[in-house]
């Protein structure tokens, strides 16, 4: 799959900057799905405990018309869930 696919819509697939951002200890990759059209909210939530990468994968039911706005809601909604939750999101 190209680079453009990957980043503008593959048919379900999600798109990622390849930085995370900080929030805290957390780090956060917003990675919005592409569904139909419409970019469903989603972010991969990573936090270094006692050593080891834990790794959360959030998936919303919302959708947004643009990939960009769907990756600042991405953002939004997992720092809330970080604020909410910490380190109980790693189960």
């Amino acid at each position: 799959m190209s680079l453009w696919s990957r980043l503008f819509g593959g048919g379900g697939k999600t798109t990622a900057p390849a930085q995370g951002e900080a929030h805290g200890a957390f780090t956060i990759y917003p990675q919005p799905i592409n569904d139909g059209g419409r970019w469903r909210i989603g972010a991969r939530i990573e936090k270094e405990i006692d050593g080891t990468l834990r790794t959360h994968e959030m998936v919303r039911a919302d959708t947004l018309e643009s990939a960009e706005a769907a990756i600042e809601a991405s953002l939004v909604k997992a720092r809330m869930l970080i604020d909410q939750q910490g380190d109980t999101i790693f189960g």
